[in-house]
């Protein structure tokens, strides 16, 4: 670190400069909050919320200066004394709550509960957009000052601003009602506020050579207790045990600087950090499950009282490239709004006649350049000698460019390749074709400029897609997963020559080669992928046994539900027998001989069950039993039950016969007996459709008896998930790998195959284990934070935000 001042001097400057950013913004952060205000009272609503809006825009027009100047003074004197662990305002104001108690405990009062809920929410909104910003501060701060991590009331933290901001509102004159009003507006406003005051403290530092790239493994903590162990209300995954809280209340709100939820992985997940990444940032008392972590109960709180992760993760994403644009557009002004004028479906802007030819005397340069640098189909070129081809053509682009916005799409095409292609996860093999790439894309970005707006673009899709699927792991590396991914490697290879195959299309054949290569991975793990291929065969047959016991079940119900039969035999067709006719179907199809002979075997057990008045039809009945009992003992046996489950519902069974033996059961007439049994000769033709049965864990059947060596069926772990949870889990893209801590401990896996209507998912080991989930336990333990996914963020954005650090030290380089 080449720095001339103190590096605790430097770190007080870094404060004072992000005090001064925040104070700079403040006027236009109170003033936005006005006008949202005055556009509150312009929507249509009940008298009540009418009158509630009324009071609080007048009340802003009176203490709008007074909040103003609290909040200003607030952050002076933070940065002046510190901010105490302990405030007045956390004590409870006499008269509003018990005397002491036994051990100093005392009952907090509701305000105090109000006021922590408030300001941590605030906070937590601020660090859903600026989190990437804050972890950089921090690491670069605690750095100078030779320190692991920031004190928790340290002012740089949101939950700080937060607090001074809500404390200012009410000395105002302002009511909890109104900030609840408005709240929607404060956070965006706040969150915007703080992200840009972090990013300039950390432009500044960078600019003062402290720690120009940062690394965030020192702030990785691990749980040392079991993910599932009930810390309770002050363990380690509440932020508040660090401050010395008593209230439960508080503690599901707990401010906590962590990265954004979302998976994450790409689009499905992008942004990803979808209940963690694998190595992400901790804050104060919080820490974010690294590979080998898990989950406090007040992490999963949190996770569960968050907003969605898949919003959290596109509104990360679109920070970084908003940020990525404003940037551009202080130093090429006419970038911003060519960038904003284009649109989907507009026509492409036109490149220059002089760069449109430099780019495919490049892309034939780099093409024919690769192609004599393999041998024997293998690439020989290192990662240096690449970039410094890379680099050679870029210099070129930039002498052929004819305005300052291509020269500058050109340099941030090439920054976003040249982190993308020292991306040691990506395989040799495959980085060679990502480097084809660039000039395609440059073509793109030049011609689409919304390449750099929008995360949705196909071609930054395609790249994200590829990415997350070929960025496994070291112990993917045998021999096995090595023959498999050629065949990936391959689509890869095929999908890049379409791409300079057709070089006037713009964005449209980077869409079609998208939708390609999702049906390519589709087929993939199915077919060729020597890990995964007997997994999803298994996966494919558990479906659909699982499928048609319910419709089974369900069109069963319907046949029995005005016929006379005994109770326990219609519980035993409803919650055995329905599994013994798909198990049947799936191994002998539908009309196999096997399968007809389970069907006869119900008709019979109903005929038997139903009263009998003669002696004939009592001689029949024991005629038929013995062959009945054993066509039910098979049936039970071919679906997994064990003789003593057997037995059991044996027993039930002779029961039921003997009452009707005994003349107490009902009588089903002839003619509806012949009815049955012609339906069960024809049930699959009267069967619901299998895009409405859902397979849920509270239907009929459970997945156990589907363990075997070769597939682990997950049937325990993480609690009732949320729907936003739920919704992440059906978002999850096949091909994405994931880090899944289970049993004791944690291990790298690929998502492989969706179900239908994506309600059973499997994912395998690199050794080629496979493990099974159904949706709702797939989104328990994403929100308990036992499956993260692999990659932090996706490729394209973390290419972006390496760019911004570049461009920050060094903005001319735009347009150079």
């Amino acid at each position: 670190m080449a720095i001339s001042a103190s590096p605790d001097s430097i770190a007080g400057q870094a404060r004072r400069l992000y005090t001064e950013e925040l104070v700079k913004g403040l006027t236009g952060v109170v003033q936005n909050i006005i006008d949202a205000t005055g556009a509150l009272l312009d929507k249509p609503s009940e008298h009540v919320v009418f009158q509630r809006r009324r009071d609080l825009a007048q009340g802003l027009r009176k203490g709008a200066q007074t909040w103003h100047r609290g909040i200003v003074a607030g952050l002076r004197q933070a940065l002046a004394h510190g901010v105490a662990a302990s405030r007045t305002s956390d004590t409870p104001p006499s008269g509003s709550g018990s005397g002491s108690g036994r051990d100093g405990f005392t009952l907090v009062s509701d305000d105090t509960i109000e006021l922590e809920i408030v300001t941590s929410r605030l906070a937590l909104a601020v660090m859903d957009r600026a989190s990437w910003e804050f972890a950089d501060l921090r690491s670069r701060v605690a750095h100078l000052e030779g320190r692991t991590e920031l004190d928790p009331h340290d002012m740089l933290r949101a939950h700080v601003l937060a607090r001074l901001a809500f404390d200012a509102w009410r000395a105002a004159g302002l009511d909890l009602d109104g900030w609840r009003e408005i709240q929607p507006a404060l956070h965006d406003e706040f969150a915007l506020l703080v992200e840009e005051a972090y990013h300039e403290t950390n432009r500044w530092l960078i600019e003062h050579k402290v720690l120009p790239e940062v690394d965030l493994r020192p702030f990785i903590k691990r749980s040392r207790t079991h993910p599932n162990a009930n810390l309770g209300w002050g363990g380690a995954g509440s932020s508040f045990a660090s401050d010395g809280g008593s209230s439960a209340a508080m503690a599901l709100n707990a401010p906590s600087e962590y990265p954004p939820s979302g998976g994450f992985g790409t689009y499905g997940n992008y942004g990803g950090r979808g209940g963690g990444g694998g190595g992400g940032v901790s804050g104060s008392g919080s820490g974010w499950p690294g590979p080998g972590g898990g989950r406090g109960v007040g992490d999963e709180t949190r996770l569960m009282t968050r907003a969605a992760p898949l919003a959290r993760g596109r509104e990360h994403a679109e920070a970084v490239l908003g940020r990525l644009n404003r940037l551009i557009g202080r130093h090429v002004p006419q970038f911003a709004p060519s960038t904003r004028s284009q649109g989907i479906g507009r026509p492409a802007l036109p490149v220059s006649p002089g760069l449109a030819r430099a780019i495919d005397s490049a892309e034939q340069g780099i093409r024919q350049r690769l192609q004599s640098s393999t041998h024997h189909g293998e690439p020989v070129l290192t990662t240096p000698v690449l970039l410094e081809e890379l680099h050679y053509r870029k210099q070129a682009l930039k002498k052929a460019a004819a305005s300052p916005e291509e020269r500058a799409t050109i340099e941030i095409v090439a920054l976003l390749f040249q982190s993308i292609l020292t991306e040691d996860r990506i395989p040799a093999a495959v980085r060679v074709w990502f480097a084809r790439l660039q000039m395609p894309v440059l073509r793109v970005a030049v011609s689409e400029p919304d390449f750099f707006a929008t995360i949705d673009h196909p071609a930054r899709r395609l790249i994200d897609r590829m990415g997350a699927c070929v960025m496994g792991f070291d112990s993917a590396a045998s021999s096995v997963a090595h023959s498999s991914t050629q065949a990936l490697e391959k689509e890869i290879k095929r999908i890049v020559q379409v791409v300079e195959a057709y070089p006037d299309t713009g964005r449209r054949v980077f869409q079609t080669v998208l939708i390609e290569f999702e049906k390519f991975l589709e087929h993939y793990f199915k077919n060729e992928n020597e890990a995964t291929r007997r997994g999803v065969s298994l996966a494919q047959q558990v479906e659909q046994r699982e499928t048609l016991a319910i419709q089974y079940t369900i069109e069963l119900r319907r046949m029995l539900n005005e016929v006379p039969v005994q109770e326990g035999v219609r519980q035993f067709l409803f919650h055995v027998w329905a599994d013994v006719l798909a198990t049947t179907a799936v191994r002998y199809t539908a009309q196999g001989e096997q399968t007809k002979t389970m069907k006869r075997a119900a008709a019979d057990l109903i005929w038997s069950a139903s009263a009998k008045v003669t002696r004939e039809e009592r001689a029949e009945v024991i005629r038929r039993l013995p062959l009945l009992l054993r066509s039910l003992r098979e049936g039970m046996a071919s679906a997994g039950m064990d003789t003593a489950k057997q037995d059991e519902h044996i027993q039930q069974l002779n029961n039921s016969l003997a009452a009707a033996f005994t003349a107490k059961a009902a009588v089903i007439p002839d003619e509806r007996l012949r009815e049955l049994m012609e339906r069960l000769d024809t049930l699959e033709e009267l069967l619901p459709d299998a895009a409405d049965v859902e397979i849920d864990e509270s239907m009929v059947l459970d997945l156990s008896g589907h363990q075997s060596s070769e597939l682990e069926v997950v049937l325990d772990g993480g609690s009732m998930p949320t729907a936003a949870m739920v919704a992440w889990a059906r978002e999850l893209q096949v091909g994405s790998w994931y880090m899944l801590d289970r049993g004791g401990h944690t291990e790298p896996v690929q998502l492989s195959w969706h179900g239908l209507r994506k309600q059973l998912s499997l994912f395998v080991t690199p050794q080629g284990r496979c493990v099974l989930f159904q949706q709702h336990r797939l989104a328990s333990y994403l929100q308990a934070g036992l499956i993260v996914p692999a990659q932090d963020e996706a490729l394209t954005v973390r290419a972006t935000r390496s760019a911004l650090a570049k461009l920050d030290v060094d903005a001319s380089r735009l347009l150079n």
